[in-house]
């Protein structure tokens, strides 16, 4: 999910000057933080104060907290949020590819839908993922895949170095472009709505809060590495995905290596939505396929929606961004750390206590903002 927004990164320190540099290292802080109380909320001490985990997803933590309101409000709020923000996901992977595949064989007398509808075949067989273990395997490929995609990035760059300028850093911000920035930065790093999951399917979930500092300790470093090198390299020619920038013929290589980031990425988001859809509609543990062809029809509907609405939603961008604003922002920041004061108020300290408001805050405010610019993006377009 980390790498159309990575590709982002020099852009927003375009417009974000040396305080973007500042903010690469905060919100990796930030979201490290918040992953770590969310998984905390999952569980809670016995009578010989041994934590234990009494709670397998996010629906269960947002139930246990508006149980006294109504005991399935939370959830339902906590699983529409999710399925809108995979779904959306998953939509713009195929409007990535066939943007990609449209810019790699611009010859070709083929629309950029229908490029859409081609890359959508190739992901039919995920109608048949039936197990988290073949979505890591595909995740890995595509991390693998994203790897060289930053190296390819960064050789190139270090290959200009003579061109190489701080004076290339703006001092004075636009508040409007700041936001944007903001917005590619914090939500380069959110992955809160796998972490349930992925720490009850590690071996050792000790090791959690551990493995969650060095992830975000290294994409701190390769992230802040990228972004720096590709922004002294081109300076206020720098473009919003910054493979647009390099020469034609490692364009057309490093698109290829995003197509097939693109496409190794979508199962991931799609395996988790329709996992919650069909928990949700068959009232039971949602890792079990009690009914293979239930299971089947869900999948089968989310893959062609996500199609459609591709196909045929215009300005999805915008929308992208106005639905990213308010269910990315209260998935890694609202949530979280509201959760963790209803359900950790006695047990938190005072400084603790701080740093939960501090988080909601500063996520109200940046999903306000973004509430905002993605409002006005789509006043101007309809005119």
């Amino acid at each position: 999910l980390q790498g159309i927004f990575v590709l982002g990164l020099p852009y927003a320190l375009l417009h974000s000057g040396y305080s973007g540099l500042l903010l690469i290292v905060l919100a990796a802080a930030l979201c490290c933080y918040t992953g770590k109380i969310l998984i905390a909320c999952l569980y809670e001490e016995n009578e010989a104060g041994q934590l234990i985990r009494v709670r397998d997803t996010y629906e269960d933590i947002a139930n246990a907290c508006c149980k006294k309101l109504s005991p399935n409000l939370g959830g339902i709020v906590v699983n529409v949020t999710q399925v809108v923000e995979l779904i959306m996901t998953c939509i713009l992977y195929l409007v990535v590819s066939g943007n990609l595949l449209s810019h790699s064989f611009p010859y070709a007398p083929v629309t950029e839908k229908t490029w859409s509808v081609i890359a959508f075949v190739t992901l039919l067989p995920c109608i048949f993922i039936r197990t988290l273990k073949i979505v890591s395997k595909l995740s890995q490929l595509c991390s693998l895949v994203h790897f060289v995609i930053i190296l390819v990035v960064i050789i190139y760059c270090l290959t200009q170095m003579h061109l190489w300028s701080w004076a290339k850093f703006r001092l004075s911000i636009e508040f409007e472009d700041f936001l944007v920035s903001i917005g590619v930065i914090i939500f380069s790093y959110t992955s809160q709505i796998f972490l349930p999951t992925l720490e009850g399917n590690m071996k050792n979930p000790g090791e959690f809060r551990c493995m969650l500092n060095w992830t975000h300790f290294f994409a701190c470093v390769l992230k802040t590495t990228f972004a720096l090198t590709a922004f002294l390299t081109w300076g206020e020619k720098t473009k919003e995905v910054i493979t647009d920038n390099l020469p034609s013929f490692l364009e057309t290589l490093v698109n290829l290596c995003l197509l097939t980031k693109a496409l190794l990425s979508y199962p991931l988001p799609f395996f988790a939505a329709t996992e919650i859809v069909y928990s949700c509609v068959s009232k039971g543990n949602h890792s079990n396929y009690r009914s293979p062809l239930l299971a089947l029809t869900v999948r089968g509907s989310f893959l062609l929606l996500t199609l459609l609405m591709a196909m045929f939603t215009p300005h999805f961008a915008l929308l992208m961004g106005l639905s990213g604003s308010v269910t990315g922002a209260a998935m890694t920041f609202l949530l979280p750390s509201l959760f963790h004061l209803k359900l950790k108020w006695k047990k938190l300290s005072l400084l603790e206590k701080c740093s939960d408001i501090f988080v909601f805050i500063l996520g109200f405010l940046c999903s306000l903002a973004g509430i905002v610019c993605s409002i006005r993006g789509l006043l101007e377009v309809f005119g």
